[in-house]
């Protein structure tokens, strides 16, 4: 299928910082909603998936490890050509591996499908999909569908008529740090899964922390009583979509995590017209909670395996 390629071979480096302006020229201008496009997050976890990335006609790709195998993943204005695929192929085929893509919309991975039919599978990826709500709806939360959620603001308000909404600048960090760890607590589970994944978002946040600025980072809290009750942050994925990558809040307090996401939505700047709130993980209660908000895009994503070899 794929034409020999040895000679032409990807030139992917580690992700750094000092990527920050290339890449996001490219993901800005695509228009995909997609979380894993935020260069925050991919900055953030690049110690967990060990990220490369290079770009080549006209497309930003990115190499990574997944579940103990090589992945990539694609970001472009235009849709993944043959040429890509043959490259992407002779560069797997250095590991003795197929091609497995990440993320994929349906339109990309319908197009991939379409462009090698009899070598490419397509898996669709659930607990993946990205919900993504009108910020104006979460800001405002009028209507029937938001009724519950407006009480829960309007409980949250009556019990506590002095909280304070500020923004979230460095000379926070440090409170973020201490309710971080007690939500870690609230909501401890003893498995070696959850501990791993717990300290990897840990070390996620550490990151883009120490590098607030350099990632256009924008984020919000709760006070009462003196004290930080809620935070959230995130960063832009395109010009009309932000993504809220991480919102804690004190679990013993109602409320709380219904008050962040309502005041930052409040506070976000009106280009943003989307927010990406990102994926539920395959958790039962995670999902329940994210529809309960009803999105206005449920933003799905698949994989796809192309055989090489």
């Amino acid at each position: 299928m794929f034409k020999d390629c040895s000679n032409n071979i990807l030139d992917f480096h580690p992700l750094t910082l000092a990527d920050c302006e290339t890449v996001r020229a490219v993901t800005l201008a695509a228009g995909h909603r997609n979380c894993n496009y935020t260069f925050a997050n991919l900055i953030g976890w690049q110690f967990w998936f060990h990220t490369e990335v290079c770009i080549c006609h006209q497309c930003v790709v990115f190499r990574f490890n997944i579940e103990g195998r090589r992945a990539y993943m694609l970001c472009s204005a235009a849709l993944p050509t043959l040429a890509l695929m043959e490259l992407l192929c002779a560069d797997a085929a250095a590991v003795g591996a197929d091609i497995l893509i990440t993320g994929l919309e349906d339109e990309v991975a319908a197009h991939l499908k379409t462009l090698l039919p009899a070598y490419a599978t397509v898996e669709p990826r659930r607990e993946q999909y990205d919900y993504i709500y009108l910020r104006q709806e979460l800001a405002e939360m009028k209507g029937k569908n938001l009724k519950a959620k407006r009480n829960h603001v309007n409980k949250f308000l009556s019990e506590h008529p002095q909280f304070e909404y500020r923004e979230l600048v460095p000379d926070l960090f440090d409170e973020c740090r201490q309710l971080s760890l007690l939500w870690r607590n609230e909501v401890h589970q003893d498995t070696p899964f959850y501990n791993e994944t717990v300290r990897a978002e840990q070390k996620s946040m550490e990151r883009v922390l120490a590098h607030w600025e350099e990632l256009d980072m924008r984020g919000g809290c709760i006070y009462d009583g003196g004290r930080m009750i809620a935070f959230t942050y995130g960063s832009a994925v395109t010009h009309d979509t932000f993504d809220v990558m991480v919102e804690k809040a004190d679990r013993t307090i109602d409320g709380a995590f219904n008050i962040i996401n309502q005041q930052f939505a409040s506070h976000l700047p009106e280009q943003y017209v989307y927010l990406n709130r990102e994926e539920d993980m395959g958790l039962e209660g995670l999902r329940k909670s994210k529809l309960s908000y009803h999105p206005h895009i449920l933003l799905s994503y698949n994989n796809v395996l192309i055989q090489c070899r």
